[in-house]
C-alpha cells in the first residue's frame, strides 16, 4: 500500500473522489497550511487530505462566535479537537488536489480543490503549524455486478430527483452521469441529501458493488418518505453542507 504524509483538513463534510471542494480558509492553522501548499511548484499537484468530523462537529469552540462567546478560543492546530486529535477524526478520508489557491488581501485564502483519492487516517501530528497525518491509500475494487448495480443505482436516482425537483441547485440529470460504475457510486454518494454518517458509511464500502447497494437501499427508502411528504422539504436543507473555514 502506498503511504504518504500531508497536511490534514478535517471538515463537517466528507469529501468524495472527483467532487469539487470549494473553500474559504480563514483559521490561521489552515490559512498555514495553505501558505505551505503554495510553495509547492504549479506543475506537481497541491495534495491535503480531508477527513470528516465524528459527530458533524468539532468538540470544543475554536474560534469568536462559536457557541460560548465568553471563552477564549482554544489555539494551535488541534485546538477543539481533544487530546488525541485522531480520535475526533474518521478513519477513511479522500486526498484533495487543490486546483486553485488565491490569497485574498485580509490573508484568507479562497481554494478550490478536488478529490482523487480515498485515503485511510493512520495518525496524525500536531506538533507543526497546522495538522499533518500520515495516511495509506485504499484501492477502488469493483466487486461483483458493478455495472448492473450502476444501471439501477441511475434508475433509482432519478425517481428521487423527480422528488426534490424544487431542489434545482442539488440536482444533477443522469446524463451528467458517466458510465462507470465507481464515478456513478461517487457522484450519487455526493448528490443526495444524506447525512454525514450515511455518506461516510458510503465513502468507506469495502468495494463499487456495495457502495451501489448500500446507495440503491437508501435512494428508494428516501424517495418512498418524499412520496409521502403534504410538502417538499425546505430547500436549504438539501444544500451541501459548508466548511466552517
Amino acid at each position: 500500500m502506498t503511504t504518504a504524509s500531508l497536511p490534514l483538513f478535517p471538515l463537517n463534510a466528507v469529501l468524495f473522489p472527483g467532487l469539487v471542494l470549494p473553500l474559504n480558509v480563514f483559521e490561521e492553522r489552515y490559512r498555514a497550511m495553505m501558505r505551505e501548499l503554495l510553495k509547492t511548484d504549479e506543475s506537481e499537484p497541491r495534495r491535503f487530505a480531508v477527513v470528516a468530523i465524528r459527530d458533524g462537529r468539532e468538540v470544543a469552540p475554536t474560534a469568536p462566535g462559536m457557541p460560548d462567546q465568553t471563552a477564549l478560543p482554544e489555539k494551535g492546530p488541534a485546538a477543539g479537537f481533544g487530546p488525541d486529535p485522531v480520535q475526533a477524526f474518521h478513519r477513511v478520508g479522500c486526498i484533495a488536489d487543490a486546483a486553485t489557491i488565491r490569497e485574498r488581501s485580509n490573508g484568507s485564502f479562497e481554494v478550490m480543490a478536488t478529490g482523487t483519492t480515498r485515503v485511510k487516517l493512520l495518525s496524525v501530528d500536531a506538533t507543526g503549524p497546522f495538522l499533518t497525518a500520515e495516511v495509506e491509500e485504499i484501492p477502488e475494487e469493483q466487486g461483483d455486478e458493478a455495472g448492473t448495480l450502476a444501471e439501477g443505482v441511475l434508475r433509482a436516482f432519478r425517481s428521487y430527483q423527480k422528488r426534490l425537483a424544487g431542489a434545482r441547485e442539488r440536482s444533477l440529470t443522469t446524463s451528467e452521469l458517466p458510465d462507470d460504475p465507481s464515478v456513478v457510486s461517487y457522484l450519487v454518494a455526493a448528490a443526495a441529501v444524506l447525512d454525514i454518517p450515511a455518506k461516510q458509511r458510503l465513502l468507506q464500502a469495502p468495494d463499487t458493488a456495495t457502495r451501489l447497494r448500500e446507495e440503491l437501499t437508501l435512494l428508494r427508502s428516501e424517495t418512498a418518505v418524499l412520496r409521502h411528504l403534504p410538502s417538499l422539504p425546505a430547500v436549504e436543507l438539501t444544500r451541501a453542507p459548508t466548511s466552517p473555514n
